[in-house]
Parts: C-alpha cells; structure tokens; sequence
C-alpha cells in the first residue's frame, strides 16, 4: 500500500501562480467609456492578448510601419466595411490583401448595398453565382486592368472608381484605392463564382493576382522592426500566399524580422496559425491567435485602436 504520510508536500505561499487578483477584471459598471471598458478586461489570455495586438498596431502607426491586413470574404458580408474603411481614413491600414471572393462581395455591396445569395437554394437548379452583372464587372475590370499593366485589385479598384456605382463609398477596395493603399487579391482558379460565366478570362487573371503578389511581396520590407500583419478569417489561400511572400521579400531585400502576426478567425485554422502566427515570427517577433466572431472582434479591435491614437 502507499504511505500518504511520505508525501512531500510544500506551501503555496512559496510556488509560483500563474493567476494573481491584481489580473482580475473590473467589476461592470454603468456608462462606463469604452477605454475603461477595454482596462477593465482581466489581464489574462486572450483579453491580455487584445490589448497588447492594439497597443502594438498603434505602435506601428506611430513608427510609420506596415500594418497589412488580410481578410477572408466572410469579413466583407460580415459588414465590417465601414469598421476597415475608417481604418484606412486613420492611416492604420497600409495593404489590403483580399482573395476573390471578397472582391466579388465588395463590388455587389458598392452596386446594390446587399450581397451574399442563398447558395444552398441557388444551387439546387444551378442558379448559384450566375449573376451577370457581378460577373461582368470584375471580369471586365480585370481584363481591361490587366491589359494595361494594373495588378487584379488596382483594375477591380480603377473600374469602381469610375464606375456610377450607387454605394461604391462602402466599398472596401474603392477606399483603399482613394487613400493610394495598395489592394492585393489573390484568386484560384474555379474557387470563385464569376469563374463560371464567359466573361472570365483566367489567363487575365492569373496575371494580375501575380501582379499583386509582387506588390505584396514588397509591402512586407515594411513589416521589419515593428510592423503587424493580420489576418481575419483566410484559412488557406491568404496564409499560404503570405508565407510565399515573406520568403521571396527576405530573400530580395535581407532580413525582415521583429514584426507581430495576428491571427483572427471563428475556429482554430493550422495553415492560419502556421503560415502567419507562428513560423514567419521564429526569427523575432511576436504571433497571437484569436477566435472570435469578426462581427464582433473586429469591432472590439478597431475601436482599441481608434481610442489610443
């Protein structure tokens, strides 16, 4: 039998404690602003995380570093335009990273104020994203864009620009464009519905996402000693394109080291969390991994920032 009396046993007074009441939140109040609010939060795991990632993309801001933002389509129908467009109107926002189907959701919202179809009911009759006028658009955009040198965001961005657009003032890419941000989309092919019409030309296409890789590729150089880059919602095509990025920037222009990598999403994603959060920042730096609803989180993050700058 085991003899309890020879446990060795210690004092909690002297073992380290990973939790002290000096991290606890704040009990709630009413009116409280939303400063006090964010101070409020318990300086433990993801809350303490919340508010390190605002202090350091403000932190970038002042330093003039990249702060690139990368996002999944599910951000745009989210509608969280007019959250990321004052992002942009306060110089926060550098680069703007989308892939196809954010662009698609962009242009329908600058058209009509709405988009997202019921795909489950479109689909039964092969209805699904055979909307002429989203299809047209864009694959026009990219061809005549392309034609003349733009990369696939900056022809999407061109085209709205001069388009008679009744809501184009919430388009993502449009206010990009106004402010000289630089919007890079990356498509794959057949990922995306347009690609089903005959407007889709993707020889044109692949040539202006390429276009944009490069662009992105030189925006990293400003992620080095301070930047931050952030990725909302992209599980696979955002991720790997930003892995491929970095390494081609790092092998053209040296070093680039010491930035933080945010990672936004609903679920835990591996290639989000490796390809942004965790390899690209062994060298130095600094990565975080939130899940949250973007309805929610974006909002929360973006009104941290707008409250300390």
């Amino acid at each position: 039998m085991v003899d309890l009396n020879k446990v060795k046993r210690y004092s909690i007074k002297k073992r380290f404690s990973r939790v002290s009441k000096s991290d606890f939140a704040l009990k709630p109040a009413k009116g409280k602003s939303f400063s006090s609010f964010l101070a409020s939060l318990p300086a433990i795991l993801k809350a303490k995380d919340l508010r390190a990632i605002i202090s350091e993309i403000v932190l970038a801001r002042r330093r003039k570093k990249g702060v690139i933002l990368m996002a999944g389509a599910h951000v745009i129908k989210c509608g969280l335009n007019p959250v990321l467009i004052e992002l942009l109107e306060k110089k926060v926002i550098t680069c703007v990273c989308l892939n196809g189907a954010g662009v698609i959701h962009d242009f329908e919202i600058a058209c009509q104020g709405k988009t997202s179809e019921d795909v489950a009911e479109n689909l039964k009759e092969g209805k699904f994203g055979m909307g002429r006028e989203t299809a047209d658009f864009i694959n026009l955009a990219v061809k005549e864009g392309v034609d003349m040198g733009f990369g696939y965001g900056y022809a999407v961005a061109n085209k709205i620009a001069s388009s008679h657009l009744a809501y184009k003032d919430l388009s993502l890419v449009y206010n990009a464009y106004k402010r000289k941000v630089p919007v890079c989309v990356f498509v794959g092919v057949g990922t995306d519905i347009i690609h089903q019409h005959p407007s889709f030309d993707a020889a044109a296409a692949g040539a202006g996402s390429l276009r944009d890789f490069h662009i992105l590729a030189d925006n990293i150089r400003s992620l080095n000693r301070g930047g931050v880059v952030l990725n909302f919602g992209s599980a696979v095509i955002l991720p790997e394109v930003f892995l491929k990025a970095l390494n081609l920037a790092r092998n053209i222009y040296g070093g680039i080291k010491d930035f933080t990598a945010v990672v936004f999403d609903m679920i835990y994603q591996y290639r989000a969390a490796q390809n942004v959060a965790a390899r690209p920042v062994l060298g130095g730096g600094k990565g975080y991994y939130v899940i949250g609803h973007h309805e929610i989180m974006l909002p929360l993050l973006a009104q941290g920032i707008i409250e300390k700058i």
